[in-house]
């Protein structure tokens, strides 16, 4: 590969890592009491509880919630950032990456 190509995928690289920022990914649990913002880099940008939704006698569902609801938005930021980054994948192993 040619450091013009090099150079070209580092720039799509860095594209795509500006994009996998912006992009917000919001998930929730137990019925809206939680919901967890995270980016398509894997970055919690913030956990949202309801106190409505919440019976505060019982801590350990909310705990339950927030480990639910933390663990689906990293799993779907994940997926994101594997879709996004697919097309890169053979460009990378022709880089010997």
């Amino acid at each position: 590969m040619s450091k013009f190509d090099q150079a070209k995928m580092l720039m799509k690289v860095k594209k795509m890592q500006k994009e996998l920022q912006k992009e917000i990914i919001t998930v929730s649990a137990g019925d809206e009491a939680v919901i967890v913002e995270i980016t398509g880099e894997q970055k919690i940008k913030k956990i949202h509880i309801d106190p409505e939704r919440v019976d505060l006698d019982d801590i350990g569902e909310l705990e339950k919630w927030v480990e639910e609801a933390v663990k689906n938005a990293i799993n779907q930021s994940q997926k994101y950032a594997a879709e996004k980054m697919q097309p890169m994948m053979g460009m990378l192993g022709n880089l010997g990456l």
